[in-house]
């Protein structure tokens, strides 16, 4: 399945970045410890800087005006603080410590290599959400609100994109690791423990779309707020969100409706 091929490939990729921002930031901290407390380095911009400018000499030698120009002819949100805050931690570091030059070229190339890993990100999410629009379920999915055509081709990924296979929503609970068992391991709730054999990527994809969902639906922010008033932690309240919500996404895909008045969400659990 192209899907499947897709998604996970960008799950690799993510990996990816995220080992290659952690080597960046300890070649950095090495020699230029007040930059790396300065930069997000999760975000674009930060990431970009550091292509051109890895020293605190370079930066005092540039000035705040230079650096904003050359972040703004590379479309950089945000360029006029953040070149002000590179430029305040390079006046804070005066001495060049040891092994700078190699380090600051390494330092550079690192971040070469996370602005490539975000260029082939950015053109896997153009393929899949392009598959994703091709699969008959998709318009129903992605209504759902916190969903979306990314992780809504990771649920298609995960489930084969046929859930009359499963026979009903609490199977495919079962499946995503959302239907807790008294008798196996990995604690959810009281006694209650997740079941041995699940399919993590599908407990990820229905995890992250109920927590982007609490910021754009408000049923299911009121569903989320009365678990924690009923004493779950903010883990357990999402979980329990993130359980309403097969629910809500197996009775669309049987019943061939959007999102829309009056979901099955707001029914107690």
């Amino acid at each position: 399945m192209d899907l499947r091929t897709l998604t996970t490939r960008r799950l690799d990729l993510v990996f990816d970045r995220t080992r290659q921002i952690n080597r960046l930031r300890a070649q950095l901290l090495e020699i230029f410890p007040a930059l790396e407390r300065t930069l997000e380095l999760t975000n674009q911009g930060p990431v970009l800087l550091l292509r051109g400018y890895q020293t605190p000499a370079a930066i005092r030698r540039a000035g705040t005006k230079r650096i904003e120009t050359w972040l703004k002819n590379r479309n950089v949100r945000g360029a006029a603080a953040l070149a002000k805050a590179v430029v305040e931690a390079a006046h804070s570091q005066h001495t060049a410590l040891p092994g700078e030059k190699l380090a600051a070229a390494m330092v550079a190339r690192l971040a070469k290599g996370v602005l490539a890993l975000d260029e082939e990100i950015a053109e896997l999410d153009t393929l899949i959400e392009a598959r994703f629009r091709e699969h008959p379920h998709a318009e129903v999915i992605a209504s759902l609100p916190g969903m979306g055509a990314r992780l809504g081709a990771e649920f298609l990924a995960a489930t084969g994109g046929d859930t009359d296979a499963f026979g009903s929503a609490d199977r495919l609970a079962g499946f995503a690791g959302l239907a807790p068992q008294p008798r196996d391991s990995g604690r959810l709730s009281g006694n209650l423990r997740r079941p041995r054999r699940y399919h993590r990527g599908l407990l990820r994809t229905m995890y992250l779309s109920a927590m982007v969902s609490l910021r754009c639906c408000p049923v299911s922010k009121a569903y989320y707020d009365r678990k924690r008033q009923e004493g779950k932690g903010h883990k357990q309240a999402l979980l329990a969100l993130a359980r309403r919500r097969v629910n809500v996404l197996w009775a669309m895909l049987r019943d061939g409706e959007r999102y829309h008045v009056s979901p099955p969400l707001t029914t107690a659990a």
